[in-house]
């Protein structure tokens, strides 16, 4: 083998598109430095635990909320027909549908969608904000949520 690598070019020309690409180790590097400098990371965790807490207080005892449940600042809310027995809605439904569209002109962006109990049935939202996000957001964020939330199941 080492004599075909020899008597060619002398050396085996290998690599993936963006193997060792400096723009993006550079970009790498300053994500990081980013993450380290502003401590996101501490701010993932304490700003996580208050959306976690908000999430709570508002919709904890929602009749149609049957699970709240994530980490830092990813959450999710799971909803369903019955709180007690956790029975999810039918997809015709179309319940993450219409959450999505309502979100969006309450001038939230969130991400519904349906599934989580068997791979068809089973309505969510997604909550996933940025790292830099602070207090009075995640209060903005959750009063559009809740306004979303109350209007879509009033029109059921």
């Amino acid at each position: 083998i080492i004599n075909v690598i020899k008597d060619s070019r002398g050396y085996i020309a290998n690599g993936h598109t963006y193997m060792n690409h400096p723009i993006n180790c550079a970009a790498a590097v300053a994500v990081q430095k980013e993450i380290n400098e502003r401590d996101l990371i501490g701010n993932v965790a304490k700003q996580g635990a208050y959306l976690r807490a908000r999430l709570e207080e508002t919709f904890g005892q929602n009749p149609y909320v049957g699970d709240i449940r994530g980490r830092g600042l990813m959450q999710a809310m799971e909803f369903v027909t019955n709180r007690d027995s956790k029975e999810a809605f039918a997809p015709d439904t179309q319940l993450w549908q219409k959450l999505q569209k309502t979100a969006m002109t309450h001038g939230l962006m969130c991400y519904p969608n349906q599934g989580t109990v068997d791979g068809v049935k089973g309505d969510h939202v997604i909550l996933a904000p940025p790292y830099i996000i602070n207090e009075a957001q995640i209060d903005e964020l959750v009063e559009k949520l809740e306004k979303s939330v109350t209007e879509v199941f009033n029109q059921l």
